[in-house]
């Protein structure tokens, strides 16, 4: 579930994060609980809250699948990022570019006189 270092194995267990926000499965505090997802996505938790934080989402179905939507989206951007503009693109725009100076050199010109 949880894009952290292998290497650092935490044990999965209830925490006072999960019992403070969520009751019998219900979260009611949806601000606090997704910015702990958030935290937790960015590996910007402590081991222990990183343990909790999976627990957590080993017990409540809503905050799993608001994980499962953060990991989505992330990868999404991701891949967006990534895309490159067609070679035309940047060919078109810098041709622009080059007329757009060209007509206020122009224009400058003209006002001059």
């Amino acid at each position: 579930m949880n894009d952290q270092d292998p290497t650092q194995a935490t044990e999965v267990r209830p925490g006072k994060w999960l019992d403070e926000n969520c009751k019998d499965g219900d979260c009611t505090e949806q601000q606090t609980r997704m910015e702990r997802i958030y935290e937790y996505a960015d590996g910007a938790l402590s081991r222990e809250d990183i343990g909790e934080v999976e627990a957590h989402l080993h017990a409540c179905p809503e905050c799993a699948n608001d994980y499962d939507l953060e990991c989505i989206i992330r990868t999404v951007v991701r891949r967006s990022c990534a895309e490159r503009a067609p070679e035309t693109l940047k060919v078109t725009i810098l041709e622009r570019i080059s007329q757009i100076r060209i007509e206020a050199g122009h224009q400058q010109d003209d006002a001059a006189r």
